[in-house]
């Protein structure tokens, strides 16, 4: 670092950014906390709605094969499927210090399908289960981004809090040292030519 001349100026400008840099971390270190909630927050949603829907597939899983049993495989290929077309994703955002939370949900009623040749309970249960899984996976991955850019904004800021707490705030601390250490000086070799001179001029030679 280039070396700063010793001068009052010099050292109310330092002292100014100092407090500048200090105020930043401050910031940071806030923003840090926050963030780190709003990580908690979406972990308690995103934990047991991963739960449901792992609890959720499974029952979709054992309706399949039930349905497999009754009809085979072909027999289920061509079975009317759920009829989506008035079914849409709404997605609601908002946001935590600029970053962006989505909370996602199917909306409106699957229509009936045609009718089956050779409907079965087992299979109207299994159309019935993966459509639930279809709704909730959208919720849950909803929820998955938002902890995706919150980590992200999170590690962003913990490495600037970082770069000023460990780096920044103490070089310009040692160099505020340097400079007042600097004046301290210049001022007593000020003191005593002031002495010397004073003391000259009352005893002339």
């Amino acid at each position: 670092m280039t070396e700063i001349a010793a001068t009052r100026s010099a050292l109310l400008e330092l002292s100014e950014e100092r407090r500048s840099l200090a105020e930043g971390y401050r910031f940071l270190d806030e923003k840090r906390l926050v963030l780190a909630a709003a990580i908690l927050e979406e972990l308690h949603r995103y934990q047991p709605a991963a739960a449901a829907l792992d609890t959720t597939f499974a029952a979709a899983v054992a309706a399949l094969k039930a349905a497999l049993g009754r009809h085979g495989l072909e027999g289920l290929l061509v079975y009317p499927a759920a009829a989506l077309e008035t079914t849409r994703l709404e997605v609601a955002r908002h946001s935590v210090l600029g970053v962006a939370r989505q909370e996602a949900t199917l909306a409106g009623t699957a229509l009936e399908p045609s009718p089956a040749a050779n409907p079965s309970p087992e299979a109207v249960a299994c159309r019935r289960r993966f459509a639930e899984v279809v709704a909730q996976a959208a919720a849950l991955a909803a929820m998955a981004g938002n902890l995706e850019r919150l980590g992200r904004e999170y590690r962003r800021t913990a490495r600037r809090a970082r770069a000023l707490e460990d780096v920044l705030l103490p070089e310009i601390d040692h160099t505020l040292a340097d400079v007042a250490g600097r004046l301290e000086e210049i001022d007593r070799e000020e003191a005593i030519r002031v002495r010397y001179a004073a003391e000259t001029q009352g005893h002339p030679g």
